[in-house]
């Protein structure tokens, strides 16, 4: 495996939090502290486009790929949903006081991930509030869905992830996951395997066909694991951390296959928050508390 930074995107004015996919293999969204909401290109470095100004910080993006509305999680102000075509703010709405950690959509459903303890289900149609679920004293900060199995699950900052039916939004499990912060989780593309990371710096892979039998527990960095996501081909994740590096890992083997850090190849100076494994010549994109957004290509 063979690293190389291609770019590095600047213009954001303070932390970077969230980056996803604008449903293209090569166009990306980033937003966070600055509340600016910017979209990437690929094909055309640092040359991002705003499309958005929330006011406030932003934690979570989530692209509703049906209607192509964005919708953009703001820090104790609710949601807006913008119209991507007309850049227009379809709909704002204070549905709730709590931070939003985590947005997403599927089958008209939007699943958000609040500061309270709370997941709040909404209808996308009629964009009204549907369901309020308690599941933490302390923050929910991560959801996913697996389409496979129609559950999807929740970390929280009690330390615990939580599996839910899709169906009727029952509970189905609760697992004392890590010990400390569940920052992320993330079904494996096959919706075969759960992994879980958190503030104790470990990733757990959970069997999802096995009643979420405990696979393996890595040590993975010297600090919190913000975030984890999959390679195009479903063969290498990637993690991010607190301290300033990511690692790029076997999912089959669950090892290491490389590190990318500030002194091997000049990546982030301080916490790397969110990364995205695109399709487009195999770029990771990552995001970082120094402003920056990095782009780095991975030749396997």
């Amino acid at each position: 495996m063979i690293i190389r930074k291609v770019d590095t995107f600047s213009g954001h004015r303070d932390s970077v939090y969230t980056i996803i996919s604008d449903n293209t293999d090569h166009g990306f969204y980033s937003s966070g502290g600055d509340g600016f909401v910017i979209h990437w290109d690929l094909k055309k470095p640092d040359m991002g486009k705003l499309v958005a100004k929330a006011g406030v910080s932003v934690y979570s993006l989530c692209l509703d790929v049906t209607s192509n509305f964005l919708w953009i999680g703001q820090n104790f102000e609710g949601i807006q949903v913008l119209d991507i075509a007309n850049n227009k703010i379809e709909y704002a709405s204070k549905v709730t006081a709590s931070a939003i950690f985590d947005i997403k959509i599927w089958e008209n459903k939007a699943l958000l991930a609040l500061g309270d303890g709370v997941i709040e289900v909404m209808d996308v149609p009629s964009l009204s509030v549907q369901k309020h679920i308690k599941v933490a004293t302390n923050s929910v900060r991560s959801i996913s869905i697996n389409p496979v199995t129609r559950e999807f699950a929740v970390g929280d900052s009690d330390w615990n992830v939580h599996i839910f039916d899709f169906e009727g939004f029952k509970l189905k499990k609760t697992i004392s996951a890590h010990t400390n912060s569940v920052f992320s989780v993330q079904y494996s593309p096959d919706g075969n395997f759960l992994f879980t990371t958190g503030r104790d710096a470990h990733i757990k892979i959970w069997d999802v066909r096995n009643q979420y039998e405990a696979v393996t527990d890595v040590a993975a960095h010297m600090y919190a694991v913000n975030n984890i996501t999959f390679s195009p081909d479903g063969k290498h994740f990637a993690t991010c951390s607190m301290d300033k590096s990511i690692k790029l890992w076997d999912s089959e083997t669950f090892r290491l296959k490389k590190i990318i850090d500030r002194s091997r190849l000049a990546g982030h100076a301080t916490s790397v928050n969110k990364l995205l494994w695109t399709s487009f010549e195999n770029q990771l994109v990552s995001c970082s508390d120094d402003r920056m957004i990095s782009v780095w290509e991975v030749a396997i």
